[in-house]
């Protein structure tokens, strides 16, 4: 009776399993198809074509590079060596065309990033959260998120997050690789623990690095010619610093908003004033991790995720250029912080969430009015970017809160706490042999 019991009880267990499972494989399979029909062509989204990039840019890239040489007579190419293998990879598919091939490979990196959520949310102390998350993520952003090589970088930094726990190692090393890849995955380095941690992950990190460099630079000429085309960039339309010259143009501004490396960018006066700031920001964003990791007193299993997502946080809100495509790593990165129970970072995952939303109808559906600066692509841009601040300026509040002042407040509180009074030891007299009081009172006897 007891054995039928419990194989009942099993049963019930792995059929509640599988409907669990069930449920989020089909929506992320019926949501993937229809990004699917979008880049496909087959359901056509409002706005600029958002397949260009690959069918005329990247396409473009893969015959130089097949060619043995980076491309390096054109500015817009602004990414390390190793995006060279994004590019490539379609190549691995040859009976589909460059763009299908493409799309196919963002929808396998799509399905790698939900299976390691899933696989690490079912484990004990975890929460399935982080990928809900992404299943609602990647569709929020449309298809611009198979549209960019982006999906396959955010690919490469969930799994360093998710194994950082486990192997600092394995960690470095896959942010390393991220890193020449698109260079935001180095970020990942600043979760790492003080200590032997920090330094194996490192060390890690610079020695993949290196290598990948290395092959990279004995495989072609132009590995590095990205940095200087990198350094030329002005400030893009849609980042925070673009909010002064959409509202300025109405008053009389006289630059102007045109293609410039790539993007859309405003040109004229103040505008080298306004990315100076933007770095001089993100310099300060840095040495305010820097002082966190200093003075980090207590860490969970999810600091190490909690701390990257605020790094990354505060890398796209300072820079010169928020293109649509920065969202698909805000997304999975906060995506890993959900998978953690211990994690703070549920507000800030959630605005950013919304962010990705109103980032659809910024670009590609309205962008339009936003290059025209007219009321409502201001009005997009300022929702848009108010979500990223609020988000930045709420997950470093929690991240400080959580791992520096409520320690220091334990530790201070704990020191104020009187150290109870020890009971004085009981004094027994000791016992007096016959033989001494005998000869006490002897001696006590006058002669």
């Amino acid at each position: 009776m007891t054995g039928a019991v419990g194989t009942a009880a099993t049963t019930i267990r792995r059929a509640g399993l599988r409907e669990g499972l069930n449920r989020p494989l089909l929506l992320w399979g019926l949501t993937r198809v229809l990004i699917l029909l979008c880049v496909f062509k087959i359901v056509v989204i409002p706005g600029p074509d958002v397949t260009s990039d690959v069918e005329e840019i990247y396409q473009g890239w893969y015959e130089v590079l097949k060619t043995g040489t980076f491309p390096l007579d054109d500015v817009t190419w602004q990414y390390p060596p190793a995006a060279a293998l994004a590019i490539l990879a379609p190549a691995a598919l040859p009976f589909l065309g460059y763009s299908a091939a493409f799309f196919v490979i963002a929808l396998l990196c799509d399905a790698l990033v939900f299976g390691l959520l899933m696989y690490a949310g079912r484990r004990p102390g975890r929460s399935m959260r982080g990928a809900w998350l992404w299943l609602a993520g990647v569709p929020l952003l449309g298809p611009t998120a198979y549209s960019r090589y982006d999906l396959m970088v955010t690919a490469v930094a969930v799994a360093a997050l998710l194994a950082a726990v486990r192997s600092p190692v394995v960690m470095g090393a896959l942010a390393g690789f991220g890193a020449t890849l698109k260079v935001w995955p180095v970020l990942l380095l600043v979760g790492a623990a003080r200590g032997r941690a920090a330094f194996r992950s490192v060390a890690a990190a610079a020695g993949s690095a290196a290598a990948v460099l290395l092959m990279c630079a004995l495989a072609a000429p132009g590995s590095l010619a990205f940095l200087g085309f990198q350094r030329d960039r002005g400030t893009e339309i849609e980042s925070l610093g673009a909010m002064v010259f959409h509202i300025a143009i109405h008053f009389g501004w006289p630059g102007e908003a045109r293609m410039n490396y790539g993007a859309i960018e405003f040109l004229g006066p103040g505008v080298a004033t306004v990315s100076t700031v933007s770095m001089l920001l993100s310099v300060a964003g840095f040495g305010w991790l820097l002082v966190w990791w200093w003075r980090c007193r207590r860490r969970t299993s999810a600091t190490t995720a909690d701390a990257a997502f605020v790094a990354l946080l505060l890398f796209t809100t300072t820079s010169r250029v928020i293109s649509p495509q920065y969202m698909i790593w805000l997304v999975g990165l906060a995506a890993v912080c959900l998978v953690y129970r211990a994690t703070g970072m549920r507000k800030p995952a959630h605005l950013v969430l919304w962010a990705t939303a109103v980032t659809q109808f910024e670009f590609p559906v309205w962008f339009s009015h936003v290059g025209d600066s007219d009321p409502l692509g201001i009005a997009l841009l300022f929702l848009r970017n108010g979500l990223l601040i609020a988000a930045t300026v709420s997950a470093c509040r929690i991240l400080w809160r959580q791992t520096v002042t409520e320690p220091r407040l334990a530790a201070e509180a704990a020191a104020r706490l009187p150290i109870p009074a020890q009971p004085d030891a009981v004094r027994t007299p000791a016992p007096v042999s016959a033989g001494a009081g005998a000869a006490t009172t002897s001696t006590a006897t006058p002669a």
